[in-house]
């Protein structure tokens, strides 16, 4: 699923980034007519409603002259909300020192799920260290399936 993702974000950002948005990631959920291409996005003033709405009918007009997903899939144009999905390096950077919630696509120490404050982020190396309540785990940014930030209220 990640090679439709990229592929989908190769050819919409360019797009996304003209209309003054950020693309920060793409999530494709294969489940046969019940397919789901999720895009978040984000600005400065934020997103509305409206935002999603223009992002989501240019993005589908753009989609239905590519095709470059062959099912049938539902689009949803989303901003990052509160607990706000992370995808690339760059996002754990910029939330070094937050808590995050995240799953691995294997085990790792016989675990796919972790919780723990970003402690560093490896830019050479690709990986983040993650400070959890047993002690410092070291995870490769490619073995990460999905992470999101964790609220505090």
């Amino acid at each position: 699923m990640a090679k439709i993702a990229d592929k989908v974000f190769s050819i919409i950002n360019p797009i996304v980034i003209d209309m003054g948005y950020e693309l920060l990631g793409i999530e494709y959920v294969a489940s046969g007519k019940h397919s789901v291409l999720r895009i978040y996005i984000d600005c400065e003033k934020g997103i509305r409603v409206n935002d999603c709405e223009t992002v989501s009918r240019q993005v589908s007009s753009i989609m239905d002259v590519e095709d470059p997903i062959s099912e049938q899939y539902n689009l949803e144009v989303s901003s990052p909300g509160i607990e706000r999905p992370l995808f690339m390096i760059a996002h754990y950077q910029r939330f070094l020192g937050h808590n995050v919630r995240l799953r691995t696509y294997r085990p790792i120490d016989g675990k796919r799920n972790f919780t723990g404050c970003i402690g560093s982020v490896g830019e050479t190396s690709n990986t983040i260290e993650l400070v959890t309540e047993l002690g410092p785990v070291t995870l490769d940014i490619g073995l990460i399936e999905k992470a999101n930030l964790v609220a505090h209220f």
